[in-house]
């Protein structure tokens, strides 16, 4: 992207505002510009509450300097993807809202400020024994096919499936949220950053000189609380067959 003269974030978003949303009943700023991890590609990000809205919408545009998303909602259409984000343990909206800085509020972006804030402190549901057996299973096929593997293009996108997979595992059955992209690591370092640390270390090992040994020191390490490798005896959906 061009690079473009950019205002200083706070004023950029109040401007924005004030330009495109100026009835709005509450905006929020949010994103890595608040959390102070903005890099030279950053975009701003704007949470607008409005009841004018029929439903919620999401947009993309460059003002004062800034690509700017707009992430749209009435006051209970957000509700939604509250309720989405916390099924997937991937909680975005509760999170931009939770953390983003009031620019206007008429009396409504401090109750949901609030409300995002509690399913944060929640944390995800927590996965059943069921659950946890399944996605062990779903690890150790995965680490098998690595270790079993040796086409190199082939490696690097089991191990890329074995490093989404683990982080998920790692992450809910601690009852912790997870992570997609960049929010996978700082998922990981929310938890725990020693063990954060381990995990990128045992993958760039495996990325920069094909040794396979930390990924599945690693993963060996994951799964030993809970058994460890699963084949022999994992079965699904057997019973509903034999009804």
């Amino acid at each position: 992207m061009k690079e473009l003269k950019r205002l200083e974030p706070l004023q950029a978003a109040t401007q924005f505002i004030s330009k495109y949303y100026p009835n709005c009943q509450g905006a929020l700023l949010a994103g890595s510009v608040v959390r102070g991890e903005a890099t030279h590609t950053s975009d701003l990000d704007l949470v607008i509450f409005d009841d004018s809205f029929t439903s919620s919408f999401r947009e993309s545009l460059i003002e004062f300097g800034w690509a700017i998303e707009v992430f749209a909602h009435n006051r209970t259409s957000y509700q939604v993807f509250f309720k989405s984000d916390c099924k997937r343990a991937r909680p975005s909206l509760p999170r931009m809202i939770s953390e983003g800085i009031i620019l206007v509020d008429k009396g409504v972006v401090q109750s949901i400020k609030k409300e995002a804030k509690q399913l944060l402190e929640k944390g995800p549901e927590k996965w059943s024994e069921e659950t946890i057996e399944l996605k062990r299973y779903f690890i150790s096929d995965a680490l098998d096919d690595l270790i079993g593997s040796s086409n190199t293009g082939e490696a690097l996108f089991i191990a890329n499936t074995l490093a989404y997979i683990t982080h998920e595992f790692v992450l809910r059955a601690n009852g912790h949220w997870i992570g997609d992209s960049k929010w996978i690591v700082r998922s990981l370092n929310h938890y725990n950053e020693r063990f954060s640390k381990e995990f990128v270390e045992a993958f760039e090992i495996f990325y920069k000189t094909g040794s396979k040994d930390k990924v599945i020191q690693l993963i060996d390490k994951v799964l030993e609380p809970y058994g460890g490798r699963l084949f022999e005896g994992f079965s699904l959906g057997k019973e509903r067959a034999n009804q």
